[in-house]
């Protein structure tokens, strides 16, 4: 028999040293959004089960812990990603005409985890910008992620392109059953060439398609595969714009830039230029982000939006450990100047951690450099302790 205080798997308590991270991350990432203008939101955890998987929502469903509400009886889902949560205010309850820009930080929970070893538990935080389908949206948006990760000390960062349309604009007009564009889609994500050519011929598959689709596996690298791939479909002229745009957002850039445009990740998701952002220490993206212009149609309002989401639990990961706070320490007394000076402290920002009678340990989060003594004059003063 497993003990009552054993959490399931891929579920964990967040302890103090990582939780200050955390809450840190989140306050500097949140105050970057607002410096570009974006307004935050909280939705809830709970939805009904119909408008969280609504439209694009609906890759979500397996992912999707599924309850019934004592209330009505319906079913309820807990929120898997909050993308589409967000739209939904976009779309109902702000109902903007113009540019809305919104943020959000919250967890979102997953049946299973996304890749080994990952938390089933994310806490995601994101930024969405709804109402512009120009690239300086698409711009801004990845500025703002980029902003974002300088401002909480994340080196050798580098974004990985791709786009929707390529892929999309490739296979247009071909009357191909889902499970088939689907094998396309794994066979090019594999970079398998000889999946692909077969692929080809099994489903008589146009000839140009066919020798499209061969070059289209080796597509990633440097701005150069962009190039290329601007030569080779040039019979494709939507793929040729989508891939120009690329290259554009790739121009304003200061950080190093790849590009995949055989990678289909979200295929029935983004509808345009996609990102993923990876940092020094990461195994996987950290961010990722892109145009999905649909994700609003389900609730009334299909108009242009891009965003980015990450896991602040994986983004902590990968930063160098915090040192602990500096606190000063103080006895406890009655003395009301003691305790004025303490409160003084206090609202001024400082650590103040009195030792309780009987009680002289300091929290393992606080490293006390300073100590409130009694000064010959009868004042309580602060003084510099000395390293042990």
């Amino acid at each position: 028999m497993s003990s009552a205080w054993v959490l399931p798997d891929h579920l964990a308590d967040v302890l103090p040293s990582e939780a200050r991270q955390i809450e840190e991350l989140r306050r500097l990432f949140l105050d970057c959004a607002r410096s570009y203008g974006y307004e935050l939101v909280i939705p809830p955890l709970l939805e009904h089960l119909e408008s969280l998987l609504s439209g694009t929502g609906s890759r979500l469903d397996l992912q999707t812990f599924k309850l019934v509400d004592q209330l009505s009886g319906r079913t309820l889902g807990v929120r898997p990603d909050t993308t589409p949560q967000v739209a939904r205010i976009d779309a109902h309850l702000l109902n903007r005409s113009g540019v809305c820009r919104l943020c959000y930080c919250g967890p979102v929970l997953h049946t299973l985890p996304d890749r080994p070893f990952a938390t089933r538990e994310p806490l995601q935080l994101g930024a969405e910008l709804f109402g512009h389908a120009g690239l300086e949206a698409d711009l801004e948006v990845l500025e703002l992620a980029l902003s974002g990760l300088a401002a909480v000390a994340c080196k050798n960062i580098q974004v990985d392109f791709g786009d929707a349309r390529v892929l999309k604009g490739l296979l247009s007009g071909l009357n191909l059953t889902p499970a088939q564009a689907l094998s396309i889609r794994q066979a090019l994500a594999n970079k398998d060439e000889q999946q692909v050519v077969s692929l080809g011929k099994e489903l008589a598959l146009p000839a140009p398609t066919q020798a499209a689709l061969k070059v289209l596996v080796h597509l990633y690298g440097d701005a150069s595969v962009v190039e290329e791939g601007i030569q080779a479909f040039a019979a494709w002229p939507q793929v040729v714009t989508a891939l120009k745009e690329l290259l554009w957002l790739s121009a304003h850039l200061s950080v190093k830039v790849s590009f995949d445009l055989a990678d289909s990740k979200g295929y029935s998701y983004y509808s345009g230029a996609r990102f993923a952002i990876y940092v020094e220490g990461g195994s996987d993206a950290l961010v990722r982000g892109g145009r999905y212009d649909e994700v609003g149609a389900v609730f009334g309002r299909a108009r242009a939006a891009v965003g980015f989401s990450l896991d602040l639990k994986a983004l902590v990961e990968v930063l160098p450990k915090h040192p602990r706070r500096a606190a000063i320490k103080a006895p406890w007394s009655e003395d009301m100047a003691l305790r004025g000076e303490i409160a003084k402290l206090r609202l001024h920002g400082e650590s103040v951690i009195c030792a309780l009678p009987g009680q002289m340990q300091t929290p393992d989060e606080f490293e006390c450099d300073r100590e409130l003594v009694l000064d010959a004059s009868g004042r309580w003063s602060v003084v510099k302790l000395e390293p042990r």
